[in-house]
């Protein structure tokens, strides 16, 4: 009995190892191939509900309007306004007095934790909706040298920005010393999402030593090239960190006003994921 015992218990044993998930060390792989071409090197599933991953995110903070009049207070590790839930990082805007500021918001960077000098970027979103939301999904320089240690001089890459007052409608640019919207003629493309405030799509980014593409989904709807001019015009030579953030107002997003009616609005991202291009070898004879 006691023999057939012990067997049943080993017996058992293997079969809870045969089935218990896999314990692997970070970063976990997600289950969904890379892209043809490309290989996967740094991502967030928000898989674990709680605070966003400290290893991966920090904050910007502070209610100064950030350069656009903005209205927001951007917050620090308050789960009302950054947090995951269900899979999903949720960046939330809400109708509040904070610091001076009537509104706060989240503003989450990969600055030296995600630092990449081109590759791919692929952040699936639902962004909020309503007059005087202005979510965005961007790229700034980690190390501000050139011209004069400021902006535009340094360069900024917007792969996803949306103004509520015109929904639906998906904007990518490129920001430069030579090429800027204080000058009117940046880089830049829009296209039409109907569903963007309904539906999870993917805005993804390419970039590389000749051009900046953008996509929505499959479809390429803007392209940045590199002029053959210095660093005035491509100033894309060093590392970019991202950032994702909700804005209240603004310049741009509050020109037609803010619906105060509308909050709390949010941004939800499923995943982000940044891709380098695959080193192909080829087998010697």
């Amino acid at each position: 009995m006691k023999t057939l015992a012990l067997f049943s218990s080993v017996l058992l044993l293997t079969v809870m190892a045969w089935f218990a998930p896999e314990v692997r060390a970070e970063p976990i792989a997600p289950a969904s191939a890379s892209p043809v071409g490309w290989k996967l090197i740094w991502h967030d599933e928000f898989d674990h509900d709680g605070s966003p991953d400290a290893r991966r995110w920090s904050y910007d903070t502070g209610g100064h309007g950030w350069g656009n009049h903005e209205l927001q207070f951007y917050t620090q590790k308050r789960a009302e306004n950054a947090r995951v839930e269900n899979g999903h990082l949720i960046i939330e805007a809400r109708d509040e007095p904070w610091e001076k500021s009537a509104y706060t918001s989240a503003r989450l960077v990969t600055k030296n934790k995600g630092d990449w000098h081109e590759g791919r970027f692929e952040i699936r979103a639902k962004l909020p909706l309503g007059r005087g939301t202005w979510p965005a999904i961007w790229m700034l320089p980690t190390v501000w040298n050139l011209g004069d240690g400021g902006w535009p001089d340094n360069g900024e890459i917007d792969i996803m920005e949306h103004v509520g007052y015109e929904p639906g409608i998906i904007h990518a640019t490129t920001h430069t010393q030579k090429n800027q919207w204080r000058n009117n003629n940046q880089r830049t493309a829009k296209l039409s999402v109907p569903d963007a405030g309904a539906a999870f799509h993917n805005y993804i980014l390419e970039w590389d030593a000749e051009e900046i593409r953008a996509y929505v989904d499959a479809q390429l709807y803007f392209s940045s090239r590199k002029d053959g001019g210095d660093w005035t015009s491509w100033p894309f030579t060093r590392e970019f960190y991202l950032v994702l953030n909700l804005a209240v107002g603004g310049d741009w997003g509050g020109s037609k006003g803010v619906d105060e009616k509308i909050f709390p609005q949010r941004m939800e991202v499923d995943y982000v994921r940044v891709y380098q291009r695959a080193i192909v070898t080829r087998a010697t004879r």
